[in-house]
């Protein structure tokens, strides 16, 4: 690696291709078509690597985190390591969010950086990808598939459906965290997320409109019914914008995103991709 101006890391040359390497864990800063650097790491899958697989079969997660979450964390190192029992993992930080350069657009240019993840993940030699994301990395899965047609299949847990909600007190607290100078400070100092404090313009792509640009790219949508930020209703949009190309999980009292996902719910969810990615 090699570091620019103002501390940036230049995207990794590592490109393991031998089994060896895909075997190692790795970390490295990834960079982004609009050079935010990106904090990532390479988890190899937990069982013996079967050597004898064709590689072009080989599968891998990328996950995307929730809002003010980062690789570090401890809720999005335990997904990690659930979803290493059935593959290996890339996991990131969102821009903004840990180590990573720049500031967070909560949703909009971080399409950009789940891209990055992904070509990664292609350099390494992984032919399926599948894209995890959670609240609002659940909605970012649901934009890349639609707007870059970069994963083999996708699963949103816990996503909004549309722009602006305010319907829960949660929400009117993260808007507040958003849009306020003082929320901009909560975040950068009690979250460790550096918020952008320009608004959107133009207003991205919403996951309720991504979600008809997906098919045929196997799509999986998980939401609890407990949720406390999104109702029912947002999983239930979604679903009904696929048009019976997506599998909509309701689960009975989950809350939000990767602290309510059980180790029960995380391995269906490797199941499922690994069943259903090409």
């Amino acid at each position: 690696m090699s570091i620019g101006p103002a501390g940036h890391v230049a995207r990794s040359t590592v490109r393991p291709t031998c089994e060896t390497s895909r075997n190692a864990s790795m970390r490295t800063f990834l960079r982004t078509d609009d050079g935010v650097s990106i904090d990532s790491v390479y988890d190899p899958a937990s069982a013996v690597y079967d050597s004898s697989r064709p590689p072009s079969r080989d599968l891998v997660f990328v996950i995307a985190h929730g809002f003010t979450g980062d690789v570090d964390r401890p809720h999005v190192r335990r997904v990690v390591a659930a979803l290493t029992d059935h593959a290996p993992v890339v996991s990131f930080s969102f821009r903004g969010h840990g180590r990573s350069g720049g500031r967070t657009t909560v949703g909009d240019r971080e399409v950009l950086d789940l891209a990055a993840a992904v070509a990664w993940a292609r350099d390494l030699g992984h032919a399926r990808v599948v894209t995890v994301g959670f609240s609002m990395g659940g909605s970012v899965v649901l934009r890349h598939a639609a707007l870059h047609a970069g994963a083999d299949a996708v699963v949103s847990v816990s996503s909004p459906a549309r722009w602006y909600y305010r319907g829960t007190a949660p929400m009117r607290r993260v808007h507040w965290l958003v849009t306020r100078p003082e929320g901009r400070l909560v975040g950068r100092y009690g979250f460790r997320t550096r918020i952008h404090h320009r608004g959107w313009d133009p207003v991205p792509l919403s996951p309720v409109e991504a979600v008809p640009r997906i098919a045929p790219t196997p799509l999986l949508i998980v939401h609890g019914d407990s949720d406390g930020y999104f109702p029912v209703d947002h999983p239930r949009m979604l679903a009904d914008a696929a048009g019976g190309a997506a599998e909509l999980w309701l689960e009975p009292g989950m809350g939000h995103a990767e602290h309510a996902a059980s180790e029960r719910l995380l391995g269906r969810i490797g199941d499922w991709a690994a069943a259903r990615a090409g």
